[in-house]
């Protein structure tokens, strides 16, 4: 394959910072299934790992990955008889099984820490020098990460390349998982392994505290691949990133949604609300919004289709969205749980118009050439959804959920996006192929990044 590496890439390992530890976002879960066939695609023999919180779920969606926790006391060991078993019963067996285990583990999880901290103060009591001695050293990250998370700190020191996988986490909305994934990169990087991060949306990054912890990493990162250059660009430029070691891809999940296009037109109007502490919508707003979808399904003769891509307990689209569907004439059943995200791309392609609050149906959409009516209520939604219609050059239109006139204002959009959904369909979806060719040679980068480190280091 002249790709550097023996056998395939047999022997090395990839290690892949999920953006979402309990893989219950199918939009994140996109952007893995396409990230994991792209490395397999060009290395077949590599251990590819995958940070998560639901081990069962990694083997269940990728069979063969390895699933690896961040108190894993062997992170690279060959899956076991679970993984294997999950691997054979696919998600939507093995899913409901371990989000079981996970929400028991939730439960005791505080309560042990909290045990942990009480025996640990006891006994800082009796060692006074020796507990003083300890938090000088707990002061540097890497031993923060060794001490906190052992199996996180194993496997980056075992990988041959760590790749932090898209998402919109580097912003002030979600400064604990954005620290997160610096730290692991930046202890990768002091610990001799290439790194990257791919299908990236910056911004608003106005935390002094992170913005320097962002600085100091990514300036340091031999590749970042941007989803959007609405903020991206400039935000690296003011953070002393050369313009050489990034580039604007867009967002790696189109290929997964540009493989569920259908010939035919849409006839459904897709439908999803996003209500998070970084996205509030107020309950008035709320009743607003299914008042408006469901009249327009009626005038336009449409069918309203609830449409999912998170089931995380932060951001429950299920919860916020049936509702607004269920006094419908005639709603299309919602999707069940744990299904892949090709799936959930199949389900937007039957709608000729999508009213979503959530960021990666507007993607499956937009990348089949479906107008998307784009709800935010935030400057962080409101960078999401510009930034994605100039990547595409269009086909979004931005309605804030706390407008006076929201209910006109959208009635008028959904109209709107209807009558347009055949004149737009081409345009749109040539946008999204430029994309996924920008994106794959993104990946062309990513990959000759271990290649070189093979051969300097092989």
């Amino acid at each position: 394959m002249g790709t550097g590496l023996p056998c395939g890439g047999a022997g090395h390992r990839i290690l892949i910072e999920n953006s979402e530890y309990w893989l219950r976002n199918y939009g994140d879960l996109a952007m893995l299934e396409v990230t994991v066939r792209r490395l397999r695609a060009r290395w077949p023999g590599a251990s590819i790992g995958i940070m998560t919180e639901a081990p069962a779920l990694v083997s269940a969606y990728f069979p063969g990955a390895v699933g690896i926790t961040v108190g894993a006391a062997d992170p690279w060991r060959a899956p076991g008889p679970i993984a294997r078993l999950a691997a054979r019963l696919g998600p939507t067996v093995a899913g409901p099984v371990e989000i079981t285990r996970l929400r028991a583990w939730a439960w005791f999880l505080p309560r042990a820490i909290e045990v942990r901290d009480r025996l640990r103060a006891n006994r800082s009591r009796a060692e006074p020098v020796a507990a003083a001695a300890g938090a000088e050293a707990v002061a540097a990250v890497g031993t923060r990460i060794e001490a906190r998370h052992p199996g996180a700190a194993r496997a980056v020191r075992e990988a041959d390349l760590v790749v932090a996988l898209g998402g919109g986490y580097l912003t002030d909305a979600d400064v604990p998982q954005a620290t997160r994934v610096l730290e692991l990169l930046d202890y990768a990087r002091d610990a001799g392994i290439p790194t990257a991060l791919v299908g990236q949306g910056l911004g608003p990054l106005r935390d002094a505290r992170l913005r320097d912890r962002a600085a100091q990493v990514l300036a340091k990162t031999p590749f970042i691949a941007l989803r959007e250059r609405r903020r991206g660009p400039e935000l690296l430029a003011a953070l002393g990133v050369p313009p050489e070691a990034f580039a604007v891809t867009g967002d790696d999940a189109i290929e997964l949604a540009v493989a569920a296009r259908k010939v035919e037109l849409g006839t459904d109007i897709g439908v999803c609300l996003r209500v998070a502490r970084y996205a509030p919508v107020a309950a008035a707003a709320q009743d607003r919004v299914g008042e408006v979808v469901r009249t327009s399904a009626a005038q336009l003769g449409a069918r309203l289709a609830p449409l999912i891509i998170a089931e995380t307990p932060g951001s429950p689209d299920r919860a916020t969205t049936l509702p607004l569907v269920r006094a419908s004439a005639d709603p299309v059943a919602p999707p069940g749980r744990f299904v892949r995200p090709g799936d959930v791309a199949e389900r937007v392609a039957r709608c000729r118009v999508l009213v979503t609050g959530a960021y990666h149906l507007a993607v499956f959409a937009l990348s089949q050439g479906i107008p998307v009516v784009a709800l935010t209520s935030t400057e962080y939604y409101d960078d999401k959804f510009l930034g994605l219609a100039e990547m595409f050059g269009g086909g979004v239109r931005l309605i804030h959920l706390d407008d006076p006139d929201l209910g006109e204002l959208l009635a008028a959009a959904v109209r709107a996006a209807w009558d347009e959904a055949e004149e737009v369909r081409e345009p749109l979806r040539a946008g999204a192929d430029e994309q996924v060719a920008a994106s794959r040679a993104g990946f062309e980068r990513l990959f000759a990044l271990l290649e070189r480190s093979h051969i300097e280091h092989g």
